[in-house]
């Protein structure tokens, strides 16, 4: 039986005409293939035959192809070997095909965190069931007729609440996998990382231009008659439209794409939840006081700071906002005050409520007015104790549900939670450096948070009055 080894862009590294038992499964499984030459081949039921992982849309490394049909003709097999590099598809027909794919594991893996869940409430109310036979504490009587049903009864007991604990989390595992596939499209079109990727995505272009005309690019040259230049030139070509018309979609919705346009020196930039005063415009950035300065700060002005001497720069990508010299030097506490007017204009209360004793008509308006009182965002990291706890913002309660309630912000070794009675700063907890990770979610969610605590509501219209 002849082997036959393919491979195209369109379809990747296929291997058909082989059986079980041949003895070519031992000679495929070696990590020894691909363009990293430390890959092994898989076998697919789908496809029904063996194939190379990520070898889509990519040419392949031939070298390691011909090492492997050597190796399948030494052990007696009759092999062909064909490639193609230049049979591909569209960078958008891939893309396209790869959110479909996500989209079915996440109702795939959705479909397995749902049956993990069930069997795991299921396991738990039996071991429950088992357990009230022992509600009350009772012993198991030794030489009694009923010592060896509770012996056993126990030991189910164990069995189903091994179960129940095991299947949690296995739907814990699917349920993450799930959110990680159904978030697949939006982290890939996220406008930060997509203007990211552009400007890589460009700066190889530019190389392989290069390259076509003979010139040096990345430390190195490359023969400019190359058929596998084109290749790459159209397949870069395609891939930046594709993005470059994402950004279109994201600007038609509201997305601001900031430039060297938008900023002069002496203005604020907001980077990374904390304003900074602009000293200089660059091409793909903005210079800035160092952001160890605005540990604890909301507002960072070019002196008067612990590290004058120190810059740093904020790229055009992470910026959400700007402000002008002029609008920094307003009150802060015009907003509180456009919001006090309508209480001003409401009846005086003519007997004060006390404090002790809230009537009725006093608690649910309390209530009304409690998501906009402040809470402090702090950040948990998994088996790292700490004396204080780490602060990263200080916003409205409400917002601080939103943020911390967002899959988002939260990872295998870290999570987001909030308190609005955080103690004392510097004895119970402190303020942490904030890297800017989860800036994309602050501004999906129209959040401006603050570095700075106070316990005092924004806009506590009810107070004002």
């Amino acid at each position: 039986m002849t082997i036959e080894i393919t491979h195209t862009r369109r379809e990747g590294t296929l291997i058909e005409g082989t059986s079980r038992g041949d003895g070519s499964a031992e000679i495929l499984r070696l990590r020894e293939y691909g363009r990293t030459q430390r890959q092994p081949f898989r076998w697919s039921r789908n496809l029904d035959c063996w194939y190379l992982p990520h070898s889509r849309d990519h040419a392949t490394y031939t070298p390691s192809l011909e090492r492997l049909a050597q190796r399948l003709r030494e052990k007696g097999f009759e092999v062909t070997l064909t490639v193609d590099n230049a049979d591909r598809r569209s960078f958008s027909e891939a893309e396209q095909e790869r959110e479909e794919k996500a989209e079915n594991r996440a109702e795939r893996f959705g479909g397995y965190a749902a049956s993990a869940a069930q069997s795991s409430e299921a396991a738990h109310r039996k071991s429950h069931e088992i357990s009230e036979r022992f509600a009350f504490g009772q012993p198991i009587l030794v030489g009694h007729h009923s010592e060896g049903r509770a012996r056993r009864d126990h030991a189910r007991m164990d069995d189903a609440m091994r179960k129940s604990i095991s299947e949690s989390d296995r739907a814990a595992h699917w349920g993450g996998r799930a959110q990680a596939a159904a978030n697949y499209q939006q982290f890939k079109k996220d406008p930060g990382r997509t203007l990211r990727r552009l400007d890589k995505l460009r700066a190889d272009l530019r190389a392989v231009e290069k390259w076509q005309r003979g010139q040096s690019a990345k430390g190195f040259s490359r023969n400019p008659a190359d058929p596998e230049l084109e290749i790459e030139h159209q397949e870069l070509a395609e891939e930046i439209a594709h993005w470059e018309k994402v950004i279109k979609d994201a600007e038609a919705e509201g997305f601001k794409v900031w430039s060297r346009a938008d900023f002069k020196r002496g203005d604020f930039v907001l980077y990374r939840g904390t304003w900074y005063e602009v000293l200089r415009v660059n091409v793909k950035s903005v210079t800035i006081p160092h952001i160890h300065n605005g540990v604890g700060k909301r507002i960072v002005r070019a002196t008067g700071n612990q590290y004058d001497d120190w810059t740093w720069t904020a790229p055009y990508d992470g910026v959400s906002g700007r402000k002008s010299a002029a609008e920094m030097q307003q009150p802060p506490q015009a907003p509180a005050t456009e919001a006090q007017e309508p209480a001003e204009q409401s009846p005086a209360v003519k007997e004060p409520v006390p404090v002790g004793k809230p009537t009725a008509a006093a608690t649910p308006a309390a209530w009304a007015n409690w998501p906009d009182g402040m809470a402090l965002v702090l950040i948990a990291s998994k088996n790292s104790p700490r004396r204080r706890k780490r602060a990263l913002w200080a916003m409205t309660r409400r917002e601080a549900q939103a943020v911390c309630g967002d899959p988002r912000t939260s990872g295998r070794s870290y999570m987001l939670t909030w308190t609005d009675q955080p103690g004392t700063e510097g004895a119970d907890w402190e303020w942490v450096e904030d890297n800017g990770s989860h800036a994309p979610v602050l501004t999906e969610l129209g959040i401006t948070p603050r570095r700075e605590w106070t316990t005092a509501p924004q806009a506590p219209a009810s107070e004002a009055a």
